[in-house]
Order: C-alpha cells, then sequence, then structure tokens
C-alpha cells in the first residue's frame, strides 16, 4: 500500500495533520473495502473477496459510489 502523501517530494504531500489523515483513511478504506486479495480470494473458491468481506463487515466489495452514498445519501449517482 503506497501513498505519496508521506513523501515531500511531489506537490502531493499533506502540509496539514488534518488533510493526512483523511488521505490515510481514504487509502486504508479502498485497501480494505474494495480491493479483493488474491490469498482471500482462493481461499473463498474463486470469489472475489476483501479484508472486509473475510472479516464479516460486508457482503460485497465496495465502489467508490458506495462511499459516496454514505457521505451524501441525497446525491445522484450514474
Amino acid at each position: 500500500m503506497t501513498s505519496r502523501r508521506f513523501t515531500h517530494l511531489t506537490s502531493g504531500f499533506s502540509k496539514k495533520a488534518e488533510n493526512h489523515a483523511h488521505a490515510v483513511s481514504l487509502t486504508f478504506f479502498v485497501y480494505n473495502f474494495c480491493t479483493p486479495h488474491g490469498t482471500l480470494t482462493k481461499a473463498r473458491g474463486g470469489i472475489k473477496t476483501t479484508p472486509a468481506m473475510a472479516a464479516g463487515i460486508t457482503h460485497k466489495p465496495w465502489t467508490m459510489e458506495d462511499l459516496l452514498a454514505l457521505i451524501d445519501p441525497d446525491r445522484k449517482l450514474g
């Protein structure tokens, strides 16, 4: 898992601790809820599985639209 927010070599470097915390939270969300992992997928017989699914927190890989719907339920998607 990489995030250019940790290095000062780009303009994406977090200048405020609050912005850095938000960026890291989003990175962890995508890693755990959106990205299927090969080892977990193999263990479940080929069903694409995220760490959150393996832990029983959710039943499907999430999309960014799912996250946006939580933040703003009235937002029209698509």
